[in-house]
């Protein structure tokens, strides 16, 4: 018999000690992979002492990685990427917020560390391709590759990976995209991971306590008159802009009177315009500005282009026309107006279930 000279494809895939990255190294070995785990470090706030954390590596963790990586029998790594992921990710955190915008640091850190950079030391150390444990699909189509959502709707992160190139694209592979998150709980119990039972955090790993406390912290706020939007009467005080983010509630402890919400932040002279009603007008915009757009084929469309948006991750697609405003930005106006359109957030093209690309809410 003919001996089988090929050699196999070499998988560098991130492992936190999860059950989605867990499982996703598994499929890999399972499908003839060769496959290394890698864990990367990042930034935990230190000021925060005690409570210095970072969930995605945390000690606890890395021993799961550990015992995770040595069950389906492969080798585990480890890198610091706590100096870049500072400047890329906490940074920007900071610097966005204090310019009155909303971003959101997992785009960020998708596009700039946890794959972006792991894919530069992965080809440079030989290796095919990176995975990881997000949920979502990748395929070729013809001589493209694209994007498409995850088969669980519920898990689905294609919202966050709009940024990569094609080259990018042709080198990355995400196991779990066919998967739902009750049979990759089973998954981990039959191979035996240890983790099927582990939960898991929707919050900002780098967080070591409340998200306001951390502005609180590293931002210079100056407190500031709360008036309502319809009578300028001043009704309050806030605690600084940074805290406050367009349609949001929570923060404005007025006591007696509210609910209110934020409606509109003027920094030029440091005030909080609130309204009183979860669903007012001023709340509605049928139409944003997006800039630093990407799209995943490489090509922009060459006309106004009809597709669907998400303007914030969870947030139910809208239908939209997409047209290009000057050389760095598009306009998009939306068949309904969007309550709480918000500047920083990521606005993200699809054609139904694809995703074609995406950009920054200007």
């Amino acid at each position: 018999m003919k001996k089988n000279n090929i050699k196999k494809k070499k998988v560098l895939i991130g492992m936190s000690g999860g059950v989605d990255s867990s499982v996703a190294a598994q499929l890999l070995k399972n499908q003839g992979y060769e496959v290394a785990g890698i864990f990367l470090h990042f930034w935990k706030d230190e000021s925060a002492g005690a409570k210095a954390d970072n969930r995605c590596c945390s000690l606890e963790s890395l021993m799961d990685a550990r015992k995770v990586a040595a069950k389906v029998g492969i080798p585990l790594y480890t890198f610091d990427f706590s100096a870049p992921f500072k400047k890329a990710v906490v940074d920007n955190f900071l610097n966005e917020y204090a310019a009155g915008r909303t971003p959101n640091p997992c785009v960020v850190c998708n596009k700039q560390i946890k794959i972006g950079r792991l894919l530069k030391y992965a080809r440079r150390l030989g290796y095919d391709y990176v995975a990881t444990g997000h949920y979502l699909n990748i395929k070729k189509v013809g001589q493209s590759y694209q994007l498409f959502k995850a088969k669980d709707k519920l898990k689905d992160q294609s919202y966050f990976l709009y940024t990569f190139s094609q080259d990018e694209l042709a080198h990355l592979l995400f196991p779990l995209g066919s998967y739902k998150k009750p049979q990759v709980r089973r998954l981990a119990a039959k191979h035996s991971l240890m983790v099927e039972s582990k939960a898991e955090s929707q919050d900002i790993c780098f967080l070591s306590g409340p998200h306001n406390d951390f502005l609180k912290k590293y931002l210079k706020l100056t407190p500031g008159p709360i008036k309502l939007l319809e009578t300028g009467k001043e009704i309050g005080t806030h605690q600084g802009l940074p805290l406050y983010t367009i349609g949001q509630r929570r923060g404005i402890e007025i006591g007696g009177t509210g609910p209110y919400y934020a409606a509109k932040l003027d920094y030029r002279h440091n005030i909080l315009y609130v309204v009183k009603e979860w669903n007012q007008e001023v709340l509605y915009k049928k139409e944003l500005v997006a800039k630093k757009v990407n799209w995943l084929s490489g090509v922009a469309p060459k006309k106004p282009l009809k597709c669907q948006a998400v303007i914030r991750y969870g947030h139910k697609a809208v239908a939209c026309l997409v047209s290009l405003k000057n050389q760095n930005e598009y306009l998009v106006k939306f068949s309904r107006p969007q309550r709480a359109i918000t500047a920083g957030q990521s606005v993200v093209f699809y054609d139904k279930e694809r995703v074609l690309g995406g950009g920054l809410i200007k």
